[in-house]
């Protein structure tokens, strides 16, 4: 395998209860699987996975990888540091496309920061 269809094994792994989702090419296309929302599209919330390891491993934007790291260190686990992450990088994406500007880097590290400095 190339080493992004690794990486996203990787997550399909992570989401046994969407494992039918990713086996079945047709019924998935046929599906709607609603407003898109994160939790309920498994390609949705897996692009997302990828795009937050992706992000990390090249530091883009500047500092999420530290972001990140923080907060999978507080959390102990980096799926559920993902799933944090994924609310502020899809804030991120809502605040751009409503305000019709650029997506704001700093604000979603800023947003990541303040989940690796809280409980729960």
């Amino acid at each position: 395998m190339e080493a992004i269809e690794q990486l996203a094994a990787g997550w399909m792994a992570e989401h046994p209860e969407w494992h039918a989702d990713f086996a079945d090419v047709d019924a998935a296309v046929a599906r709607h699987y609603g407003d898109g929302a994160v939790g309920g599209n498994p390609f949705l919330h897996l692009s997302m996975h990828l795009s937050i390891s992706e992000q990390c491993s090249i530091d883009q934007p500047r500092g999420i990888r530290q972001a990140v790291e923080l907060l999978t260190a507080r959390r102990g686990d980096l799926h559920a540091a993902h799933h944090e992450v994924m609310e502020c990088l899809g804030q991120m994406l809502a605040d751009a496309q409503a305000s019709g500007r650029p997506p704001d880097g700093d604000a979603y590290i800023a947003c990541v920061q303040r989940r690796a400095t809280r409980d729960g």
